[in-house]
């Protein structure tokens, strides 16, 4: 699970220290694994999720958090260098509001049928050629690479005395 958002972001999404970051779907397994991950890239991490989880995102790391129940991320005027969707409940136009102009959105899942994530990487490819924002949709191939550099941040992360990172 953790592979995943390793992948999206550091490989797709080309994660570097001190960029901006916004995970929909922070509170499940695969979101939560994002921000620590993100976190550990040294990224500043907004949190997409409901109120019931805000605690337990802020304890992974996030910096902000933002609750979908009460409000609604494009509408805040935020800008991301990243977009990482752990969900795919939301149109990519959205996502394209709150990336910055050179910016990057990644998604794992195309909701919950084959068949929308078949058109939303179609429609993912085709934005991505006429716009400097890149649109990548991808399934996770794990390589004992990325296995070892996980073993490495939760190694890193149980040393840490003031660790803010709760699952590692």
């Amino acid at each position: 699970m953790a592979v995943t958002p390793l992948q999206a972001l550091r490989d797709l999404g080309g994660l570097r220290a001190g960029q901006k970051v916004l995970i929909n779907g922070a509170s499940g397994g695969v979101g939560s694994w994002a921000i620590q991950i993100a976190k550990a890239l040294g990224a500043d991490v907004t949190a997409v999720c409901s109120g019931r989880n805000a605690e337990m995102v802020r304890a992974l790391g996030a910096d902000a958090v933002i609750d979908y129940t009460k409000e609604d991320f494009v509408s805040g005027g935020a800008c991301f260098d990243l977009v990482f969707d752990a969900v795919g409940n939301r149109p990519l136009s959205d996502f394209r509001k709150v990336l910055s102009p050179r910016g990057v959105y990644v998604s794992c899942t195309g909701g919950n049928s084959s068949v929308r994530w078949l058109f939303r990487l179609a429609k993912a490819s085709l934005t991505s050629l006429f716009t400097r924002q890149k649109m990548k949709l991808f399934v996770v191939s794990p390589s004992r690479d990325d296995l070892m550099f996980l073993k490495e941040i939760v190694e890193a992360e149980r040393r840490s005395p003031s660790s803010s990172v709760a699952t590692l």
